[in-house]
């Protein structure tokens, strides 16, 4: 019986076939899945900062694009993924709030978060299927390991699977 794991923000969870990952209300945050299509092994994280070296309090491993992705990455592998198999899905990172033109890229949260997840996963060697990012509108993802399909739900831009 398919089960929906609910991953809530700055967290991480795995899923193998039949069940279903899903993360709610992603904004500035990016949803990062990977997955082994053959295996039918997958991660979701709901990353809220890009990095855990500018902040203080960063014990929470699974809110920053840095430590989450490697961490997610070692967890599937230890379901049964394969390494070189294992490739990534992207959604969030939008631009939520409007800001005069000369606001500084430190505000530009959405934009950083998914620069710094496309960064790691290309220091990690996982190549990315697809992604929707940016844009100002919130989005909430349900991502499928049995077929490797991330449907994407929004308000005011539809539903689509990536």
């Amino acid at each position: 019986m398919k089960k929906m794991i609910k991953v809530g923000m700055a967290e991480f969870k795995t899923a193998k076939t039949p069940d279903v990952l899903t993360t709610l209300g992603l904004g500035s945050c990016i949803g990062i899945c990977l997955y082994d299509k053959q295996a039918k092994i997958a991660g979701l994280a709901h990353i809220m900062l890009p990095s855990s070296t500018q902040i203080k309090n960063n014990s929470n491993k699974a809110k920053f694009a840095d430590t989450a992705i490697k961490m997610l990455l070692s967890d599937i592998i230890d379901l049964g993924a394969a390494r070189r198999k294992i490739v990534a899905k992207i959604a969030g990172g939008a631009q939520m709030f409007a800001f005069s033109n000369n606001a500084n890229d430190l505000m530009k949260i959405g934009f950083r978060n998914a620069e710094a997840t496309k960064s790691i996963l290309q220091e990690c060697r996982i190549p990315i299927l697809s992604e929707d990012t940016g844009g100002n509108y919130g989005r909430t993802i349900e991502f499928d390991p049995s077929n490797g399909d991330l449907l994407i739900k929004t308000i005011g831009h539809g539903v689509k699977t990536i």
